[in-house]
């Protein structure tokens, strides 16, 4: 079963950006789909970026297209979520999330119930 650890949150303010990396352990990255969910205090958990597992198909919640990127380094099996011109409405615990289940190289997926696994999160906290 594929370990996840997420860094690089922090606070910050209104437009400036942060990156978000979670590091996976074991062999089997490069075969696994990654997504990023996020959870605001009182929300539930929100679909926030995914990638598939070959890096070409990608795909984000309408709230943060044009600002975040979702990007991976196989070889560094790490998996980025680049966040741009933050809003104090991105302000949320995130999320790193892999589907380990057998899918096709370019799917990607934007629903919890279809992840396998996740990481503890890391706190994003963006001031106005």
């Amino acid at each position: 079963q594929v370990q996840l650890v997420e860094s690089g949150g922090g606070l910050v303010q209104a437009g400036d950006s942060l990156r978000l990396s979670c590091a996976a352990s074991g062999r089997t990255f490069s075969s696994n789909a990654m997504g990023w969910f996020r959870q605001a205090p009182g929300k539930a958990r929100e679909f926030v970026a995914s990638i598939s597992r070959s890096g070409i198909s990608t795909r984000y919640v309408d709230s943060v297209k044009g600002r975040f990127t979702i990007s991976r380094d196989n070889a560094k099996n790490t998996v980025y979520l680049q966040m741009n011109s933050l809003k104090p409405e991105d302000t949320a615990v995130y999320y790193c999330a892999v589907r380990e289940t057998y899918h096709s190289a370019d799917a990607y997926y934007i629903t919890s119930g279809e992840y396998d696994g996740w990481g503890q999160g890391t706190q994003v906290t963006v001031s106005s």
